[in-house]
């Protein structure tokens, strides 16, 4: 028999971090604990972790949905959870780390071992162009190889140049650049837009229209000379057939893919299957988690052999993060088995 609990808890960011729906000052997560019966000592946290006007979840109903959940516990199953992808990814990760005697082992590989490190981009978030030309060179001085630009927010053409800046200095293969739009640009001046950006020899866009405009985004990508990533596409559709239908209507170049707002490791693993059947390249990101989810998604990364670099730098966005053996050395995020876990800002036992 289990037990369980959960606890909200709000995630302040260091700086305020631009994104086209906008500055990000703060974000909510809810932390799952789940241990057995009479000992509550070993046991197994997971993190729902929705992000308002992305998420399916209704961020407003999540506490209650919780509750009910937590209380119980042993009969989750029969809870209706489908409009809550992050609640199905917090309790998928919360049990695994529990199976696994409540270590933060949630995948028994090479990462959660200390073995391996993952490649990941460099995320530059929206800003004005100083701020934006500044996080860039932090991250050239770290050592990425790869950086994914935020952009949509400010005027395109100031957009435009700072990433003719970074090209001037750093060609395609010593520096490899991904954008996201997140469903910013407008239709009608979106295939003029991808043009200009594909002339910078850039890997990939992100979303570059708003969801749900299917005819559309098929256009775009079948015409655009700049590969399309289907990211914000992903989150709505919840069966499999559904899944199918999108990506074989849509034909993108790229899935982007997202556990925590996917419902879980099922879930994206139904994505990558549908994926690789159609020859479509993947990989996974982050969604502005604690280092609990993403601990948690680094250790499903390496469950696979991977070719590109993964989305996983936001582990130091946060001043309140909770602190883990979670490292990053030059672009290279590893996993340090002689550091423990800070977790008494959660649960007091």
């Amino acid at each position: 028999m289990f037990e369980a609990t959960s606890i909200k808890y709000d995630l302040v960011f260091k700086k305020p971090s631009g994104t086209s729906r906008g500055i990000l000052y703060k974000k909510p997560s809810w932390f799952i604990k789940i241990y057995k019966k009479n000992n509550f000592e070993v046991f197994g946290i997971g993190e729902c972790g929705p992000i308002d006007g992305l998420s399916v979840d209704n961020i407003s109903e999540i506490s209650g949905k919780l509750n009910e959940v937590t209380s119980n516990i042993n009969e989750y199953k029969q809870i209706d959870i489908t409009r809550f992808p992050s609640i199905k990814f917090g309790l998928e990760t919360a049990f695994k780390d529990l199976k696994n005697n409540g270590t933060r082992t949630i995948f028994k590989n090479g990462f959660s071992k200390g073995l391996k490190s993952i490649k990941i981009n460099g995320l530059i978030w929206m800003g004005d162009p100083i701020s934006m030309k500044n996080q860039i060179t932090d991250k050239l001085n770290l050592g990425f190889s790869c950086l994914k630009l935020k952009i949509g927010a400010l005027k395109f053409e100031d957009e435009l140049n700072i990433i003719k800046s970074i090209r001037s200095e750093f060609n395609k293969n010593d520096l490899e650049i991904r954008v996201d739009a997140n469903g910013a640009f407008k239709y009608d001046s979106a295939m003029e837009k991808l043009d200009k950006l594909h002339k910078l020899d850039l890997h990939s866009i992100e979303q570059p229209i708003e969801v749900n405009q299917f005819e559309k985004m098929r256009y775009l990508c079948e015409k655009s000379p700049l590969p399309i990533a289907l990211d914000e596409e992903l989150i709505k559709p919840r069966t499999k057939e559904e899944k199918i239908q999108l990506i074989n209507f849509l034909k993108p170049h790229f899935l982007v893919l997202k556990p925590s707002l996917l419902g879980g490791f099922n879930e994206t693993k139904q994505w990558i299957n549908i994926a690789e059947k159609q020859k479509i390249k993947w990989w996974i990101t982050s969604a502005l988690e604690s280092n609990i989810g993403l601990n948690a998604i680094a250790q499903y990364c390496c469950e696979f052999d991977l070719n590109m670099p993964q989305g996983l730098g936001t582990g130091n966005i946060y001043n309140n993060n909770i602190g883990s053996p979670l490292a990053l050395k030059n672009d290279y995020l590893s996993y340090n088995i002689n550091k423990g876990w800070s977790l008494n800002n959660i649960f007091q036992s």
